[in-house]
């Protein structure tokens, strides 16, 4: 039986919603090739607010020494500005991710994690 999504609101939901969901699709095509999801089914950006004419977007990693940890914060910032059409820092959150930050957990009932 799939669990309800955690779908993860962020700060923009509140500020700019007519845009958030545009974001999110942006987002959604930057995938971590050692999983095979993206960014947004595992949880991985934890915030994104807009202050004046820049956005921040806060964002974790699987593990902290993620080989494709570069590519992957890089790609975020251009799918982010893409989305937001407007420049994109990228900080890096300390949180520890895990299984209960993916914001579709019936992804645990495929067998892709044992």
């Amino acid at each position: 039986m799939s669990e309800t999504p955690n779908i993860i609101k962020w700060s923009i939901h509140e500020t700019h919603p007519e845009i958030a969901e545009a974001v999110r699709e942006k987002l959604s095509e930057v995938v971590d090739p050692e999983i095979g999801m993206n960014i947004i089914q595992l949880g991985l950006v934890r915030n994104v607010e807009i202050d004046g004419d820049l956005a921040r977007l806060k964002m974790i990693l699987t593990t902290p020494f993620c080989p494709y940890g570069p590519a992957m914060v890089d790609m975020t910032r251009q799918k982010a500005q893409e989305g937001l059409k407007m420049p994109v820092t990228v900080e890096m959150g300390m949180d520890v991710w895990d299984f209960s930050m993916m914001e579709d957990p019936s992804a645990l009932d495929w067998g892709l994690y044992n």
